[in-house]
Formats: C-alpha cells, structure tokens, sequence
C-alpha cells in the first residue's frame, strides 16, 4: 500500500508541472493535452490542406493523362475539373476557357498559380504553351512529387506524435522505477550500514 502511495505521489510530483493542474489526474485530458501540444507545436498542414494536395496530385495523374492521349490542352483541363476541388476546379475552368478564347499563356494559367500543389504546373504550362506531351510529363513528374513530400511529412508527423506520447509516459514511470527499484536497495544498505556501525 505504502509503495503505491509513493508511486502515485512521485508520478504526480514529476508530471504535474510538465502538463498542468488536473491533466495528470485523467487519462482523457492527458490525451486531450497530447493532440493540443501536438497541433501547437507542429509546422506541417492540416488535414484538409492535406486533402487539397492529394486532390491536386490525383488531377495532375488525370491531365497528364489526357494530354498523353493526345487531347488539346484546354479540353484536357474540362476533362479533370471534375476530380479537382471547387476552388481549384474553377481555377482550371477559367484557363480552359481563357486558352480557347486564344488568351496569352501567361495570363491563361494565372488563376492557377495560385492553388496549393499547382504552382509548378502554370509555370511548366506557359514554358511548353506548345507541347502537351512535355506538359503531360511535368504533370505527372508534380504528382509524384506531391505524393512523395505527403508521405515524407506523413512519417514526419508519426515520429512527432511517438515522442511526445513517449515523453510524458516516461516521466511518470520514472518515480516508479525509483520508488521500486532504486530506494528499496538504497534503504537496505544503509539499515545494514546502520547495523555494522
């Protein structure tokens, strides 16, 4: 009984400070810390930028697709709208539009550049204003690429999280192990000290 009051109270003593007045106490607020820490202190996107970049890698795999097969530009971009997000679509429909009226590419890809994944597409674009089967291989080169840094921030986020569940489970195991394994030995030796002096 004894060693469970000490292991309760060391586990306090040594959390407390490192999560606040009443997390410790439940296991539910603990976790709740955890996610808010977690969101604080990371830099990566949120789950629906997240989304909007797996959209955009799944239009540019459809387009280059489309201008592989030979479609012109214009009515490749119809053809993937409706695989792209609302805003993103729109952007798109209006360079299919500006590109068949026969705008400059410059100005056509404009409303592009500004969608999250896409940037490096209005630029490829406008550099092969000509060409959709170099278009095609930009499109698909971009959607790999997305893909790639997704998964690299995916692990990133993972490693993230197992560090800071590991941490403060760690300082709460830490009385215990002092509690159980060190001081019993500790009290030992110094009553047989105590006993030979």
């Amino acid at each position: 009984m004894t060693g469970a009051a000490l292991i309760l109270l060391g586990g306090a003593v040594f959390c407390w400070p490192r999560v606040g007045p009443g997390v410790a106490a439940r296991p539910g607020r603990l976790l709740t810390w955890l996610r808010e820490r977690a969101a604080r202190d990371s830099s990566v996107s949120s789950v629906s930028g997240v989304s909007e970049l797996l959209r955009s890698a799944a239009t540019l795999d459809l387009l280059a697709a489309c201008l592989a097969s030979g479609l012109p530009v214009p009515v490749a971009l119809e053809a993937v709208v409706p695989s792209a997000s609302p805003k993103t679509a729109e952007a798109l429909r209006s360079v299919a539009s500006h590109l068949a009226l026969g705008v400059e590419p410059a100005e056509a890809w404009a409303p592009v550049r500004e969608r999250p994944g896409l940037t490096e597409l209005s630029v490829a674009a406008v550099r092969t204003a000509r060409a959709g089967t170099t278009l095609a291989a930009h499109a698909k080169d971009l959607a790999r690429r997305l893909r790639e840094s997704l998964s690299a921030e995916a692990e990133e986020r993972a490693e993230r999280a197992g560090v800071l569940l590991a941490a403060p489970i760690g300082l709460c195991f830490l009385p215990a192990f002092l509690c159980l394994g060190v001081l019993p030995v500790v009290l030992g030796l110094a009553g047989r000290l105590d006993g030979v002096l």
